[in-house]
């Protein structure tokens, strides 16, 4: 049988069946120093595909560096097939300072696929294409709500792509949702190079949501087997359940008509009905200033946690579920 090849990555030789972790430098911090991106490479004994998952693109989205962790932890090259590139930190200065953006205020998300002469988000979309991105064949992209929002567990894909659309199911979050690629993302710079992508929302900013990292873990792992990287779990009686995701191809936020302080009163994942009562905005003084209701049927995907709104802030999302497709009677 025919030995693999090391992998070579960023200087560092990897054995087939072995670990390493790797130290990407992607640039210099003011004080000279370099600036590394944390990479940990498992390199399986036998071929396959190269897969790559990323968390922390937004330095305060916390939820999926943790999920790597436990990625890690579940992994033994020893057993795979192909290789698994975990970077649990993209945005590393935003990391460092707490804030979702670069330190000239660059959203890292919307830099891709970057240059070697442009910004320092840039420079580091750069090196994270050049590194990670081209010499994989499938990615799985870590995030969570920004700011006080907070998301329900979901795949955001494009779910017209067949293969795509067989990774997203296989990932079986509680819901999938038709994106198309937004321009300047990792998502958009890879799916470019044939690289389908899967973007993971769940939780909410500089919080670790258990519910959130277990089924995002799953949801790897999942992937992972439906790629032939790891062995899928036996089927049982006492096994997870089928594919349930719930696919949406719309969403609508509902916006505070009136400033004060919001009650909501749906969670994530409730359903709601069209004209349903969903919440109410008072004043400081306690009257009650306006009633919110959903204007339309479906589940709730995202909602603001932060009880001060002013006029048109964006308080509750609601995502719209595609009806089954109907079949025949006998």
């Amino acid at each position: 049988m025919r030995r693999r090849p090391p992998l070579e990555l960023a200087g560092t030789t990897v054995s087939p069946g072995r670990t390493a972790e790797i130290d990407l430098e992607v640039g210099r911090l003011v004080t000279g120093s370099p600036l590394a991106m944390p990479v940990i490479a498992m390199h399986g004994r036998a071929d396959g595909p190269t897969i790559w998952v990323n968390a922390a693109i937004h330095g305060d989205e916390i939820n999926g560096i943790e999920v790597v962790r436990r990625i890690r932890a579940a992994l033994d090259p020893r057993r795979m097939r192909g290789t698994v590139l975990l970077v649990p930190v993209v945005n590393v200065p935003g990391f460092m300072t707490g804030t979702r953006y670069f330190p000239d205020r660059r959203d890292l998300n919307r830099s891709f696929p970057g240059s070697r002469n442009g910004s320092q988000a840039s420079r580091v979309a750069r090196a994270f294409m050049n590194t990670i991105v081209d010499r994989s064949d499938v990615g799985i992209d870590l995030h969570t709500g920004s700011g006080h929002r907070a998301n329900l567990p979901q795949i955001r894909a494009d779910l017209d792509d067949t293969d795509t659309r067989r990774l997203a199911l296989a990932f079986d979050a509680p819901v999938m949702m038709h994106a198309a690629n937004r321009d300047g993302s990792l998502r958009a710079a890879a799916t470019k190079l044939d690289k389908p992508v899967l973007l993971y929302e769940a939780g909410e900013a500089w919080r670790f949501d258990e519910a959130a990292i277990a089924t995002g873990t799953r949801g790897v792992l999942n992937v992972l087997a439906e790629l032939d990287v790891i062995d899928a779990e036996p089927e049982s009686d006492s096994s997870r359940p089928p594919l349930h995701s719930v696919e949406c191809r719309s969403s609508q936020w509902v916006r505070a008509r009136r400033g004060g302080l919001v009650s909501l009163w749906p969670v994530l994942g409730d359903q709601v009905l069209r004209g349903q009562p969903i919440g109410q905005i008072h004043d400081t003084r306690g009257k009650r200033l306006s009633r919110l209701t959903a204007p339309t049927d479906g589940i709730v995907i995202g909602e603001n946690r932060d009880p001060v709104v002013n006029q048109g802030d964006a308080v509750l999302h609601i995502a719209q579920p595609v009806p089954p497709p109907e079949t025949d009677t006998p």
